[in-house]
């Protein structure tokens, strides 16, 4: 089975490009004076054409393979956040609750010297 990214293979994606492209093309052209507005017309189908064979040629097979693709699992993955929250909290409160300290150290004022 090919590689996936986000559950889609590559073709989505290159169909997406090709739409993107096609579209600043046509405001390109849209936008051009003259007989170069035609020039939508040819880009469409091009782009049209393009989808067309993607989708209807595929390049891997639909069928799934004989044998099963090992899938990771984290089964810890909510009491992960839930102690990296957890401890964010204690960080954040411990950071606050020093901060007084800091804050209120009284500061002396040193002796001038006199003769």
């Amino acid at each position: 089975m090919a590689t996936t990214v986000l559950g889609v293979g590559t073709g989505v994606f290159v169909i997406t490009a090709v739409w993107i492209v096609t579209f600043v093309l046509w405001m390109m052209l849209l936008r051009a004076s003259g007989s170069s507005k035609l020039g939508v017309v040819p880009v469409f189908l091009l782009a049209l054409t393009i989808t067309l064979a993607l989708v209807f040629f595929p390049q891997s097979t639909t069928t799934p393979s004989a044998f099963k693709e090992i899938e990771i699992v984290d089964t810890l993955f909510i009491a992960r956040y839930v102690l990296l929250a957890l401890m964010s909290v204690i960080f954040l409160c411990a950071l606050f609750m020093l901060l007084p300290f800091h804050f209120l150290e009284p500061v002396y004022a040193k002796a001038l010297r006199t003769r």
